[in-house]
Formats: C-alpha cells, sequence, structure tokens
C-alpha cells in the first residue's frame, strides 16, 4: 500500500517545492510532479499516476485545484480511483475519501456538478430561442452536406471514406450519410 502524491503548477516558472515538502511530510513515497495548465486533461504526469496507482494505495494532493479544475473532472478522477480502490485525500480541505464525511463531500461535489450542468444547458436553450426569436440564430452551417461533390468524386477515385473524411475534415459518419443519401453507401 502506498501514499502517492501529485504536484502541479501552471506554467515553467512556478515552484512545486512547497506541494512536494507537503507530500513529503504526510508520507509520500512518490510524487508526481508537473509543470502545465490544470485545465489540460490529459496531463502526462497525471494519466501516469492514475496508472501506476493500485489497490490499497492512498493518492493525495495539497488543494483541489491543483489535481482538477472542473468538478467535472474532478468526479473523473475520483471515480477511476475508487474503481481501482484507491483511496484520494486532499490536505488542504482534510477531504479523505475513506471516511463517511469524505465520501459526503465527494458526493455533494458531484451534485453540484450536475446542476451547474443542467442550469448552463437550460441558460443556453433560453439564449437560443431568443435568438432565435431575434432571427439571429439559424444554427450550425451544414459544413459536410457542402463537401457532398467533393465526398463523391474522391469516392469515385477509390479512396476509403476514412482516408475521404480525414482529407475533407469532416466526420467518417457524415461521409456515410452523404453516400447514402446518393444510395452509394
Amino acid at each position: 500500500m502506498a501514499t502517492v502524491g501529485y504536484a502541479r503548477v501552471s506554467t515553467e516558472d512556478q515552484h512545486l517545492t512547497a506541494q512536494i515538502e507537503q507530500l513529503t511530510a504526510v508520507g509520500c513515497d512518490r510524487i508526481y510532479k508537473e509543470k502545465v495548465s490544470g485545465v489540460k486533461r490529459d496531463r502526462p504526469e497525471l494519466t501516469a499516476m492514475l496508472d501506476y496507482v493500485r489497490e490499497g494505495d492512498t493518492v493525495v494532493c495539497c488543494k483541489l485545484d491543483r489535481i482538477a479544475r472542473s468538478t467535472a473532472h474532478l468526479l473523473e478522477i475520483v471515480e477511476a480511483l475508487e474503481k481501482k480502490g484507491v483511496a484520494f485525500k486532499v490536505l488542504n480541505l482534510n477531504l479523505d475519501t475513506t471516511t463517511p464525511t469524505g465520501k459526503l463531500m465527494v458526493t455533494m461535489l458531484g451534485a453540484i456538478a450536475t446542476f451547474e450542468r443542467e442550469m448552463m444547458l437550460e441558460r443556453q436553450k433560453e439564449g437560443i430561442a431568443a435568438a432565435k426569436e431575434r432571427g439571429a440564430y439559424a444554427g450550425r452551417k451544414p459544413t459536410a452536406r457542402a463537401k457532398s461533390a467533393d465526398v463523391l468524386r474522391l469516392m469515385e477515385q477509390g479512396m476509403g471514406k476514412q482516408a475521404i473524411a480525414d482529407t475533407l475534415g469532416i466526420g467518417v459518419a457524415s461521409v456515410y450519410r452523404i453516400l447514402k443519401g446518393h444510395k452509394l453507401a
């Protein structure tokens, strides 16, 4: 059972020293460190840490915003850890998913994230409706359909569906839809 730390700062000119000292003080056997924006979800050291930990391990970070910048991303990380049987602790919040209070806090964060998402979608729907009333909203332009002639031409030249999609910068599903519309799929 290992105690694994995760430390992150956003830029190269920031320092990890304080986080590393805190993680070392709580007994982290191994510390994953990176200097990259927290907005990026595909952080190499975070991915490596999530791959490394095993059942019975504990992941520790100093502050919540060091490991995730959005509630949704945090919940994905916590869920991945739970599936592996790994505990999660945040030092400045005294959050510990091995305790009932810690589990409650994570559940509350999940509920808040769901609420925020639903509110955002509701505002978006209201905004689109208002824009349509003003005649200012026409929806997304059908970019793939505008390339129908190119799809048909490349297909006649013997190019594969995925290659056509890549060449034209459209989805392969759009290629199939265009070909189906012309009864070629």
